[in-house]
């Protein structure tokens, strides 16, 4: 029989793991092994093997070995509850590691401060266990000394249960405090021993091995956390029923794909889901009527064992050729924000750190099914585990691309075609971004979705598409049966269920009103946008690359606030040459036809890394290397991006725009590069230079900035976040992250005084300048220019027009003594719905939650 040796892990005294003051670890309920009291801080790999974690805590980690063992290393007892104060991760999940090598720091001190004890349980666990020889214990021990032998079971419980069929397949909702760490995942284990059955639990798009605690901890559920267990075997029955006694059943829903076609829920369940109101927040704005169709899956099943590395390898690279055929195809036939995101799709399904973990799979005799799931979803794990909740977004990506490439590996499209009724309202758990793409949009009045975030990808095509959206909904949503009437308002995230006859006539007329307004708002929106006492606003318009230019102008636009140009750098493997970026900026400039181009310089970090530069692993990258910090760390990509502005003709056309100014010094040195590029290219003059007002640091300091520049441009979506101390991709929290807040509304105030006393402009470009509700406000602090979403700029230019600048100030003035956001929307609304005789919140209502 095979062993593995463990060397021991930290520094400390060794003893028996029944002498662990924590009954879970002495029982042996978590699995074998020993523990040891540190007197180190610094945990090292006792062997070789791929890092395990998880999510959300940084007290343990599992090394998972080729030969069917989990190790996990559990620091201190009940530090759970710390939520990782103390702790430093030095890995990432996926990560695979060498032996000695470090793998996490903690403060010792503290945790033996503030845990039950820092005693270290090191446990083993899998399929592959067999039995512990030659353990160490009641003895000093230092890293790296031998610690103890592990036989090797070669038969695994996989490998014994492959070809049976799934028995039972029930939903339970989580219950415990932490959810399933440490201590609950060790009741589950206890009691499924003894019972013949495999048992999976799945939840967050992974899957983990109910006779494992580590696995389970693995998954990081939480407690409220539905779960769905799948047993195998001859007594799966008598599994769940185990499982009954632990978890709490879930309500019942349908448990695969659904249509319009189909109606599969309950009766009672279908009762109780009639005549209600759900909320979410908001993910598109708009308002749609429609019926309810049913956009559901269960987890597909794969088999783990395959026919070989060389014909499941084969498999593994038909399939995904397949799918990036059909994402060219979506691409090519999509405008930017469809290119942007399927492009990186296509270059997530190519990434060679992907590839390599499922070939490790593959190697191991796996199927190529099971090999690219593996690696999506230690893939995904490790996305979630950064903290950073729009990075953790992109997970949704790869868990898309896993869909695809199973579908295909089943013989069947990368994507279900799915026959929709007319005026269908998307119901779904999270509709992924090739569901949505292949879609009948013609028939799609509106989507709804139990999860996702704001900033998802479904919402910012949606917000392209012209399709309202709410997310975040709850998992409420998934029992609406199909047929069933809807009124989606967006707008206020509110769904009505089987709405009244009263409620559904009131919204064909606001429907009706919207589309002769929106016809009537577009014939004039070329015209001047000056409001009714004579006063000039400039209505810009936000653009990511060329072909959205012209329906812009079509919309207004009066010309461009606000060029995204890390759309140009994102999504491949080296930047754009100067030459490149020319030839953009030119094409953009050429088709404004002069109207003024902003162009802000390259904006990544925090929620847009890019692969090719030399940005660290940061903890909260929002607060890290991000905006005009990174450019100035990569001096020469700088200076490329400042020259092809600098040749765009005619020149004056462009203005530069400097993001996550936060130092007067930072501008002064672009100032200087600037001036520098000018000479060498016998430029006698320099384009007008801004900066982004997007944290209060960089508000508070506006009368220095707008002595040194020529114009100031608020991004109210950051300077939200910022102020507010809210991630502003956090679906949590997007429904209270609103920029009318008092506290952002005063930092706006301070900015306009401050550069109306150096006769510096004003703008506007984040999502507040495309909300109605907000305009007045903005004006009556002195704001002078907005650059706002093309789609919205007729309804705003009309809006405009019938203010009056003067009781606009004094709104501005109520609005800066209100004491939250949701006073100031009340007030404002009050406002124009008294003075305007209109309502105030059309389309574009609250889309400032959203980038």
């Amino acid at each position: 029989m095979a062993t593995l040796k463990l060397i021991a892990p930290l520094a400390g005294w060794c003893l028996p793991i029944n002498e662990v003051p924590d009954p879970v670890f002495a029982q042996r309920m978590v699995g074998e092994g020993v523990a040891i009291d540190p007197t180190g801080s610094l945990v090292h790999a006792p062997c070789a093997g791929a890092v395990v974690l998880m999510s959300g805590a940084k007290h343990a980690v599992t090394i998972r070995t080729e030969l069917g063992i989990d190790v996990l290393l559990h620091v201190g007892i009940d530090t759970v509850a710390l939520h990782g104060k103390g702790f430093e991760l030095l890995v990432a999940a996926g990560d695979l590691v060498q032996i000695e090598q470090p793998l996490l720091r903690f403060d010792l001190d503290f945790v033996a401060r503030h845990a039950k004890s820092v005693v270290t349980p090191i446990v083993l666990t899998g399929a592959g266990f067999a039995g512990l020889s030659k353990v160490i214990a009641n003895r000093s021990i230092d890293v790296g000394e031998m610690l103890m032998e592990v036989a090797i079971n070669e038969l695994t419980v996989a490998q014994a249960i492959v070809g049976e069929q799934l028995q039972q397949q029930r939903r339970f909702i989580v219950p415990f405090e932490h959810g399933l760490h440490a201590r609950p995942a060790a009741l589950v284990v206890t009691a499924l021993k003894g019972i013949n059955a495999a048992v999976k639990v799945s939840a967050h798009g992974r899957s983990g091995n109910a006779h494992s605690a580590v696995s389970l901890m693995s998954l990081g559920i939480q407690r409220g956390d539905e779960v769905v267990v799948q047993a195998r075997g001859t007594e799966a029955s008598a599994a769940i029923t185990v499982l009954e006694r632990l978890l709490q059943p879930a309500p019942t829903r349908s448990a695969s794909r659904t249509t319009a076609m189909e109606t599969q829920h309950s009766a009672p369940l279908a009762k109780r889901m009639t005549e209600c109101q759900l909320t979410g927040v908001l993910g598109s704005p708009g308002l749609a009527m429609g019926v309810a169709a049913s956009l559901l899956q269960a987890e597909r099943l794969v088999n783990e064992t395959g026919s070989g590395y060389h014909a499941e390898s084969s498999a593994l690279t038909r399939a995904r050729a397949v799918v990036r055929q059909h994402l060219e195809a979506l691409i090519a036939s999509g405008g930017a924000t469809q290119r942007g995101i399927l492009t990186a799709h296509l270059e997530l399904l190519d990434d060679p750190e992907l590839l390599q973990l499922a070939d490790v799979l593959l190697q191991r005799d796996k199927s190529a099914a099971f090999a690219w799931r593996g690696a999506v979803r230690d893939t995904a794990v490790k996305f979630r585990a950064l903290g950073d909740a729009l990075i953790a977004e992109r997970a949704a990506d790869l868990l898309d691309l896993e869909a695809q490439v199973l579908r295909v590996l089943d013989g069947e499209p990368p994507v279900a075609v799915n026959d929709l009724p007319e005026r269908a309202i998307i119901i779904a758990e999270e509709l992924l971004p090739s569901e949505l793409l292949t879609l009948d949009l013609s028939r799609v009045s509106g989507i709804c979705m139990a999860h996702g975030g704001p900033t998802s990808h479904v919402a910012i095509i949606a917000t392209a598409k012209g399709i309202p959206a709410l997310v975040a909904i709850g998992s409420e949503v998934t029992a609406i049966t199909n047929g069933t009437p809807l009124l989606l308002d967006a707008d206020n995230g509110l769904l009505h269920v089987d709405p009244s006859a009263a409620e559904l006539s009131s919204a064909v007329r606001a429907l009706d009103s919207r589309a002769a307004e929106r016809a009537a708002d577009k014939a004039a929106a070329k015209g001047p946008c000056i409001t009714a006492d004579g006063v000039g606003i400039k209505v810009f318009c936000n653009l990511g690359a060329l072909n959205e230019v012209a329906d812009a102008v079509t919309h207004g636009a009066e010309g461009c606030g606000l060029l995204r140009t890390e759309l140009l750098f994102m999504d491949r493997t080296e930047p754009p040459d100067e030459a490149e970026q020319l030839r953009e900026y030119q094409h953009i400039a050429t088709a404004l036809a002069g109207r003024p181009l902003v162009i802000r310089t390259l904006d990544v970090g925090g929620d847009k890394p890019i692969p090719y530069l030399r940005m660290p692993t940061e903890e909260n990258p929002a607060l890290g290397m991000r905006g005009l910090r990174m450019s100035l760390h990569e001096p020469a990509l700088l200076r490329t991006q400042l020259r092809a502005i600098l040749r765009v003709e005619p020149f004056g056309q462009c203005r530069i725009l400097l993001p996550m100014v936060t130092e007067l010094s930072d501008v002064r040195t672009v100032r200087a590069l600037l001036e520098e590029i000018a000479t060498e290219l016998g430029r006698k003059e320099l384009p007008q230079l801004g900066a982004m007002i997007e944290t209060p640091a960089s508000a508070l300091l506006a009368d220095q900035l707008s002595r040194e520049v020529e114009f100031l441009s608020i991004g109210s979506n950051d300077l939200s976040q910022y102020t507010l101390a809210m991630d502003r991709g956090h679906a949590e929290l997007a429904s209270r992250l609103d920029a009318l807040h008092p506290a952002v509304l005063r930092l706006i105030a301070q900015t306009t005084v401050a550069a109306k006393a150096a006769r510096c402009r004003v703008s506007v470009c984040g999502g507040l300048a495309s909300d109605p509700v907000a305009i007045p406000i903005l004006i009556g602090l002195g704001v002078q220019e907005i650059s706002a979403v093309p789609i919205l700029i007729p309804r705003l230019k009309r809006l405009i027009r019938g203010l009056d600048t003067n009781a606009c100030v004094a709104l501005a003035a109520q609005a800066l003594n209100a004491t939250d956001a949701a006073a100031v929307r009340a007030l404002s609304e009050q406002w124009q719905r008294n003075t305007l005789r209109q309502p105030p919140s059309a389309d574009g209502a609250r889309l400032g939650v959203k980038r």
